[in-house]
């Protein structure tokens, strides 16, 4: 391991420029602190680089305006698949020059999926409960859903991404139907009719630390999170939390950068080196994300292997997300999810 992390710096060793000083941007909690020990601060250590890091909530519109301004703060930014695609699409991210990046794209799992973005993990939305306060706990996703059988509040990410499927897969619909479904406007009514069987119990939350501590809490019998979250609970704060992995829905997160970045040199050798298998690997000890650099699993430590939204027995009933559906018809669901919470 030593060795291979040395390998890793002594890529990187020449002396930081004026320009390596780098904005990078994610999701905040343990999936950003997983970046920092796994990326950051090495790539600070053999570089001589100066990060900076801040944190979002996956708003497009924030990228959107800093490039139509043209006034670039964000250098690397860690986005989801819509926001990849939607981005591309829009010309508001840099395409990815794999030359450029020394890496060979085809290694990593999806990148024939996106122009403008690095595959960097793969996540899963699940849900999970409290096995101290719940016991049974839910095994479907329709438990969810069921305030009889299991009753007290629910919290769910305040987004309609994967609400919407979750609550089709639960009134009846195939799992392999989802979108075809969601694609009508009955559909679309359809879901949110479901949704409405438990609105009175929902507390909705916007950052991904606050599923584990609303479980911890006990604020909710069931929350919605991101598998790497409550598997740091469990692993780290001895939380006796279980993950309910049936219609699990696996993701990407990538890296984009911002179209025009004045550092964009700076950028790509971030890229680079946070995309190395050993350094992807080497995140896996922080957080309980699958890498999207296939040569990075036979370094990943097989303890980890299972808690992986990929390992084998969690892929039983899973929900392929189409991320194209959700860069098309993203906005306008999100206006229709915000007017439908005001009411």
């Amino acid at each position: 391991m030593l060795l291979a992390s040395a390998a890793i710096g002594a890529l990187w060793t020449a002396p930081a420029a004026a320009e390596d000083q780098l904005t990078i941007v994610s999701w905040g909690g343990a999936y950003q602190e997983s970046q920092r020990e796994a990326f950051m601060k090495p790539f600070q250590k053999d570089t001589g680089a100066k990060i900076t890091e801040e944190e979002y909530n996956g708003e497009i519109a924030k990228i959107r305006a800093m490039v139509e301004a043209n006034a670039i703060t964000w250098d690397v930014i860690d986005v989801d698949t819509q926001t990849a695609l939607a981005g591309c699409a829009e010309g508001i991210l840099e395409p990815v020059d794999w030359a450029k990046l020394g890496l060979d794209k085809s290694k990593f799992i999806g990148s024939d999926q996106f122009d403008c973005a690095v595959p960097n993990i793969l996540y899963s939305t699940i849900i999970a409960y409290d096995a101290d306060k719940l016991n049974p706990g839910p095994t479907t996703i329709a438990d969810l859903f069921d305030l009889q059988k299991f009753p007290g509040k629910r919290a769910l990410q305040k987004n309609p991404f994967i609400n919407l499927e979750w609550a089709l897969i639960a009134d009846g619909v195939p799992i392999g139907e989802v979108y075809n479904v969601l694609n009508t406007p009955e559909g679309v009514d359809r879901a949110f009719a479901k949704l409405d069987t438990i609105k009175s119990e929902v507390i909705w939350w916007e950052a991904g630390a606050q599923p584990p501590q609303i479980l911890a809490e006990g604020g909710a019998a069931i929350v919605s999170a991101w598998n790497g979250r409550i598997y740091k609970a469990i692993a780290e704060d001895k939380k006796n939390f279980k993950i309910v992995w049936d219609a699990q829905a696996p993701d990407y997160d990538l890296w984009a950068i911002p179209k025009g970045n004045p550092r964009m040199d700076a950028a790509y050798k971030f890229l680079s080196y946070a995309s190395q298998p050993q350094a992807m690997a080497n995140q896996t000890k922080y957080i309980s994300y699958g890498p999207a650099n296939k040569d990075a699993i036979p370094n990943v430590d097989p303890a980890i292997l299972p808690h992986l939204p990929t390992a084998p027995d969690n892929m039983t009933n899973y929900l392929k997300v189409d991320a194209q559906f959700w860069a098309d018809k993203g906005e306008e669901l999100r206006e229709r999810f915000n007017a439908w919470l005001a009411q």
